[in-house]
């Protein structure tokens, strides 16, 4: 009996999937087996692996064979007809059973039976074939979302299109590839490198190569974008490209491979697959090539052997799943490259807002630079050193926080009126001058009474007696000018600010109870009661109203930093900026907070301002301190409460303080 069979049938049937027929011994049963044109061999009485892997059927007589080869019978391509009027007895051979059917059952039944069971193979067969395809499409799914998170994640444009390659060839087994990026050439106008927008001039660049077998011997290198290279082709016309053997390519295509490489590093280019980098906006931005898929991801081709037996052509799956990779590639590129630039725009304003306030007061130019390396070293020793601060570990984002809050830490001063913020000395340039036209004119004063007592004298007591009292009077008025001229060198003294409370200013107030008469002849003192408040100033250059307004730019860079919407990883910059003048015991400014209350970066940052406030040679109101003597006043503010003794014991093992030596004259 023939029948139609379906295609699938066919199919696993040629696969000689075995079936075992077992038929209690009865002849009726045995011709029926004989008698289906299903049954290639009429009977086995054994069960061997060559049998039940190589033929369509088995014919089992012996219920014990059954019984010896249980486990082969659970196997996936084998199932058991048994022709029998009753269930077996022993449920584990009962559990192997397929299909039941009676001894009288005539042959064209079992030839159906036989087929259907052929068929359930294959369906089982085919169900397993698809779960796998569908279990490796949700795999290349997952890794594809995982390579595309990884490739968000990642801003360094370097590591980005390192991870490109990478991940590409790990999808893919390929053994080795380059990856090629479109640029377009600037030009030069004005002094500044331009870029033609209306007609760019476009270029690739080689930008970096893989391979596992040989090592590659890397450099960029630039070529133009044509149809002779592999690489040039995709870019110019967006496409695929994917050659089975590259010694074998056909001689219409226009482009080649350069097999210089090979041939100087003995390695065998053949299986080649190149992808274009699409944005979202169909242009092409990069190349993706990849060379020498594997069948064994971790396989050397270090011989030909190898070569001939490892190197598979690429699958129009693997030209899919790259394509897509490229795509997402091309958007993370992209991304990264606008984070980039908005990065560099931002270093840019960080930069020029520096500037800005040194521009109002050149005399500490470069100082809010000079304290961000500082700060940003003494974080670095944070990280190296556990000693001091087990517990703290900063992240890469924690420094560039540390750095721009460094960095922007005095921008307030902008709110501060200049000449408050310039003041060199406790007296204001034009109020010296007053001082200095005073002393002048007490001294003409002096000069002319001097001389209108000699006239007198001379007209009331003649020119003998006025030769003889002439030297007194000389005497006399010398006397007076040089007092004069040793107050008016005590008030340049006392006008120089000092960098710790010292100085006795009583002679001041002497100074002050002097009199000299104007123009008008009133008596006026030498100095005013608002002048010896201002000289008597024991610790700098600025009065109490002075220094609350320079204070002030404390809270000024505060309400301007918080004015900018940071991103959630460098969000607490405002307030690493805020405490920068607070002390550990609380005795700081604006908020008086105490030792708990500051963040370590700002106690980092608050003895860097310091360190750099005393050591810089460019302040005006105080002569520079050595390296040694700043160390020393630090010490003393420790012992005081007001810095970190912790941070300063760090700063000093970890030597910070070179790091300023070197970079105090790089801006």
């Amino acid at each position: 009996m023939s029948t139609t069979k379906p295609a699938a049938a066919t199919a696993t049937r040629n696969r000689k999937v075995p079936t075992a027929i077992y038929f209690e011994s009865d002849l009726l049963a045995r011709n029926a087996v004989l008698q289906c044109s299903r049954i290639q061999h009429a009977c086995f009485e054994s069960l061997n692996s060559e049998q039940m892997s190589g033929e369509n059927a088995f014919v089992v007589s012996d219920l014990r064979l059954f019984a010896e080869h249980l486990k082969k019978l659970r196997a996936p391509n084998l199932r058991v007809i048994v022709l029998s009027d009753q269930r077996l007895r022993d449920a584990r051979l009962d559990g192997t059973v397929y299909a039941y059917l009676p001894l009288a059952a005539p042959a064209p039944l079992l030839e159906r039976m036989f087929d259907n069971a052929i068929d359930h193979i294959h369906l089982v067969a085919t169900r397993r074939d698809a779960n796998d395809r569908l279990a490796l499409a949700n795999a290349e799914i997952y890794e594809l979302n995982h390579i595309g998170a990884a490739l968000s994640a990642e801003h360094d444009a370097r590591e980005l299109l390192e991870l490109i390659l990478t991940k590409s060839r790990e999808i893919t087994h390929a053994d080795a590839g380059s990856l090629y990026l479109v640029e377009e050439e600037d030009f030069e106008e004005g002094g500044a490198l331009v870029r033609d927008h209306r007609k760019p001039k476009k270029f690739l660049r080689f930008k970096m190569a893989q391979n596992d077998t040989v090592q590659v011997r890397f450099r960029e290198a630039t070529l133009p974008i044509s149809e002779s290279s592999i690489a040039g082709y995709v870019a110019q016309h967006g496409k695929v490209v994917m050659i089975e053997d590259a010694y074998e390519m056909e001689n219409w295509v226009p482009y080649s491979i350069n097999k210089q490489f090979d041939t100087d590093s003995g390695y065998r280019t053949k299986s080649i697959l190149a992808v274009p980098m699409m944005n979202p906006k169909n242009e092409v931005v990069g190349v993706v090539q990849l060379i020498n898929a594997k069948r064994n991801w971790r396989a050397r081709l270090d011989t030909a052997e190898w070569i001939e037996s490892e190197v598979l052509p690429f699958s129009t799956r693997q030209m899919e799943i790259v394509s897509s990779l490229a795509s997402q590639a091309a958007v993370a590129y992209e991304n990264s490259h606008l984070y980039e630039n908005i990065h560099r725009l931002f270093e840019g304003f960080v930069k020029a807002a520096v500037m800005a306030i040194e521009q109002r007061d050149p005399t500490t130019s470069g100082h809010s630079f000079r304290v961000a390396n500082l700060t940003v070293a003494m974080a670095e020793a944070v990280n190296r050193d556990q000693t001091f601060f087990p517990e703290v570990k900063f992240s890469p984002e924690e420094m560039k926080e540390i750095r721009y809050a460094s960095l922007l830490h005095d921008f307030g001063k902008v709110g501060v009126r200049e000449k408050v913020l310039t003041k060199a000395r406790k007296l204001y340039p034009d109020q010296m001058d007053v001082i200095r036209s005073r002393f002048n004119f007490a001294r003409r004063t002096l000069e002319a009474e001097c001389i209108n007592r000699k006239l007198r004298f001379l007209m009331d007591e003649g020119r003998d007696e006025y030769l003889k009292i002439l030297p007194r009077f000389d005497l006399e008025l010398d006397g007076q000018l040089k007092e004069l001229d040793s107050f008016e060198r005590f008030i340049l003294e006392s006008n120089e600010p000092s960098v710790l409370p010292e100085g006795s200013f009583a002679l001041l107030e002497e100074i002050a109870q002097r009199k000299f008469a104007n123009l008008a002849g009133e008596e006026c003192p030498l100095l005013t009661q608002e002048e010896v408040r201002v000289l008597s100033i024991r610790k700098g250059s600025l009065d109490e109203g002075e220094r609350q307004e320079v204070e002030s730019h404390v809270e000024h860079s505060y309400r301007f930093l918080k004015q900018i919407p940071w991103t959630r990883e460098i969000r607490n910059i405002p307030e690493i900026a805020r405490g920068h003048h607070e002390k550990m015991n609380g005795q700081g400014y604006p908020c008086k907070w105490k030792a708990k209350a500051i963040p370590l970066q700002t106690r980092l940052m608050s003895l860097a301002d310091v360190f750099d406030a005393l050591a810089a040679a460019d302040r005006p109101y105080k002569d520079s301190v050595s390296i040694e003597g700043a160390l020393k006043i630090l010490e003393q503010m420790v012992a005081l409460g007001e810095i970190d003794a912790q941070v300063y014991a760090l700063f000093v093992r970890a030597k910070v303080y070179e790091r300023w030596k070197i970079d105090c004259f790089k801006y």
